[in-house]
């Protein structure tokens, strides 16, 4: 399978810049694999699809206020730092992406906040962007962690052009939101309300949550033609015995397991016995899924419309089918569906 057969022509316009006025408002296309049926409906309608003991499988992760604006020492140039991960909680070491990378160099100090609230050093250059930096920060953890967070910003992704709104650090998590670690939202799950979590409940269906913290390498850009050469950024997931027993139970009886995003279907597909049922696991994951490919826990699956060569595109065409998923990409665009992030969905049965 060749990157190219992922390129399309994707007006800058359907790129959705903010979210449904309601979380479960999003428009929703519903796509059978079997009879290559094809509906239009509203997200909340998603609850006539599913029945009593079906599974619905979410991505619990919290996105993180990860972006920080800041100044180098002496010349007072402006800089972003891209928080990735936490290192050493004693030390203060995080791994960052700073921007502009060329101008920031070991030793270098950053200054964040009014009155440089906040100082880091410079102390490993680990990629052409990529950084290692130490906050010098004497207080205790707590105090350094909030004053962190008062800084940092919601990071949404660089394709919404536009500045944050107050409304951003509450619609770019999920409202079930739990494990803090991750730098980008597991998007399906936004669209998920409070409303339409209890009408699953009342319907009998069932929930189990799996944590992936998902890193920027979901919005790197693929630079091979032959994706079997692609590697993906590791990112650190955990599967519970919980989560487990609600998978296999509803596998054993034959009933319906929904992944909710593409990050819960490649964490399951991690750690899958020979039986095909969903194994515990606590550890990190490379797993890069495009077509063609078995799919062996889940059997449905809700995902937004992805960007072009994006890794999360690949992902849906292998399970819904490449031929199908390009056709009805094709359909969106001509019927005004909103890519990205704070995007329409799909429900591929």
């Amino acid at each position: 399978m060749k990157l190219s057969k992922f390129r399309y022509n994707l007006p800058e316009e359907q790129i959705a810049l903010y979210p449904s006025e309601n979380r479960d408002e999003c428009r929703l296309m519903v796509l059978d694999r079997k009879t290559q049926k094809v509906e239009d409906k509203v997200f909340k309608d998603v609850l006539e699809y599913f029945d009593e003991k079906d599974v619905m499988m979410f991505n619990d992760t919290k996105v993180f206020p990860a972006r920080l604006y800041g100044n180098k020492e002496k010349t007072g140039a402006e800089i972003e730092v891209f928080l990735l991960r936490e290192l050493n909680r004693e030390q203060r070491l995080w791994d960052v992406l700073v921007n502009p990378a060329r101008k920031i160099r070991i030793g270098n100090k950053l200054y964040f906040g009014d009155d440089d609230l906040l100082v880091a050093e410079v102390i490993d250059n680990t990629t052409s962007r990529g950084r290692t930096i130490r906050f010098l920060f004497d207080g205790p953890y707590d105090e350094f962690k909030s004053t962190l967070y008062k800084l940092g910003k919601t990071p949404l992704p660089d394709f919404i052009h536009r500045e944050l709104v107050p409304e951003d650090k509450e619609r770019y998590q999920t409202i079930y939101a739990k494990h803090e670690g991750a730098v980008a939202a597991p998007t399906a799950g936004l669209h998920f309300s409070r409303e339409l979590m209890k009408r699953f409940e009342i319907k009998g269906v069932d929930f189990g949550y799996i944590t992936l913290h998902m890193g920027l390498g979901n919005f790197r850009s693929v630079d091979v033609e032959d994706l079997t050469k692609h590697k993906m950024d590791s990112e650190q997931i955990c599967i519970s015995q919980e989560a487990c027993d609600t998978v296999n139970k509803a596998k054993l009886a034959k009933k319906n397991i929904c992944a909710v995003g593409t990050t819960v279907m490649r964490t399951m597909e991690s750690s899958v016995s020979t039986h095909g049922l969903l194994n515990p696991f606590e550890g990190w994951t490379n797993k890069f899924i495009f077509p063609p490919y078995d799919f062996v826990v889940a059997n449905r699956m809700i995902t937004n419309f992805h960007l072009p060569l994006s890794t999360m595109m690949m992902m849906a065409a292998a399970f819904g089918g490449y031929d199908f998923i390009m056709e009805m990409y094709k359909k969106a665009i001509k019927d005004g569906y909103k890519f990205g992030t704070y995007g329409d969905a799909m429900l591929i049965l």
